[in-house]
């Protein structure tokens, strides 16, 4: 049998924190939404995202077909959003304090595409590194491998099975779809992996594989110690 080691008061304190951020977030997210619906119902329509809130706002401030009466509400759903920012401010910058005096996450800070958050969530939220035998296991007990559909002799592989820790698998997507982003915008290195990648796969595919490639890089640096060094340009 596997035992899980049991995490200690600090690191408890690292997930409790990353899961409070992660609850206020929705709550703003969901308060936003609310406020979008409504305002919809007048025909005054929003994009969706937080970096729209200035618009909103000012489209609540002024919009001359806004009733008085639902004015004064959409004021209390904002006041909220921006109660609900500042808490998750001060979160934020609680968990890159920890990120820095953490050994652990300050080393999987250096791979790209993993920040303070998900180097905390990731130290905070897995087990021993040595509970897995290789990166492998690891990406897999995070649900960023495929599904296996083979039959016949032949190897079919789907979709992955997000079988196991959601909230990692989710930040390591985010990561890795902002390291496609900028690497689609920018160039990635020539002859890199990612260019490669790039060049024949849709950008979807390409950021859930290297979800999967930080998963294992990340545990090597959990497993072994070190720092991120950047494969040489031709490696896999």
């Amino acid at each position: 049998m596997r035992f899980v080691t049991v995490k200690s008061a600090e690191k408890q304190a690292s997930s409790m924190a990353f899961k409070v951020r992660d609850l206020l977030v929705r709550q703003r997210t969901q308060t936003v939404n609310a406020l979008r619906g409504h305002l919809m119902e007048y025909g005054l329509i929003v994009p969706q995202g937080i970096k729209h809130l200035p618009s909103l706002r000012e489209l609540v401030a002024t919009h001359p077909d806004l009733p008085e009466a639902a004015r004064i509400l959409c004021d209390g759903l904002l006041e909220q959003v921006a109660f609900l920012s500042e808490k998750i401010a001060v979160v934020e910058a609680d968990l890159r304090t920890r990120a820095r005096q953490d050994d652990v996450a300050s080393r999987l800070m250096t791979i790209p595409g993993i920040g303070a958050i998900c180097a905390t969530a990731m130290e905070a939220l897995t087990p021993s590194a040595e509970m897995f035998s290789k990166g492998r296991d690891f990406a897999a007990w995070i649900g960023l491998t495929p599904k296996q559909n083979s039959s016949g002799g032949k190897d079919r592989l789907g979709k992955v099975s997000k079988m196991g820790q959601r909230d990692l698998r989710r930040l390591l997507v985010l990561g890795a779809t902002a390291v496609v982003r900028w690497a689609r915008r920018y160039g990635a290195p020539a002859g890199s992996w990612l260019a490669r990648m790039l060049l024949k796969k849709p950008p979807k595919l390409v950021a859930v594989a290297l979800a999967n490639k930080l998963a294992r890089t990340a545990w090597a640096l959990m497993a072994r110690g070190g720092v991120y060094q950047a494969p040489t340009p031709g490696a896999a």
